[in-house]
């Protein structure tokens, strides 16, 4: 979710990861011995991504709404700010231009 004033963007980082690692460390208590090893990669592969810092984050979610467009370019370029303006009309030129910095950032 994002929220912004004039001159400022506050994003709000929202992660759903403990609840699926929850789920995948419950099914790993009952895994039979053919699940667990299938269950252990996720498990792990969760962490992982759970282990994501919010600018990270950021920086995936201006990726993916420039893959969605189908740019392929530098997320600071001009044409990317205007297709994530596009792909989210609350945006402020300020904030689109700050997200793509931290999505360049991040590369």
């Amino acid at each position: 979710m994002i929220f912004k004033s004039k001159n400022e963007l506050h994003v709000l980082v929202l992660r759903d990861a403990d609840h699926i690692a929850d789920a995948v460390a419950a099914a790993l208590r009952v895994a039979s011995d053919a699940e667990r090893p299938g269950l252990e990669r996720a498990a792990g592969l969760i962490a992982e991504q759970a282990a994501a810092s919010e600018a990270e984050l950021r920086g995936r979610w201006v990726r993916a709404r420039l893959s969605a467009a189908g740019y392929e370019g530098r997320a600071d370029a001009v044409e990317a700010i205007k297709i994530l303006r596009r792909a989210e009309p609350s945006l402020s030129l300020y904030a689109a231009v700050q997200l793509a910095k931290s999505a360049v950032e991040q590369d």
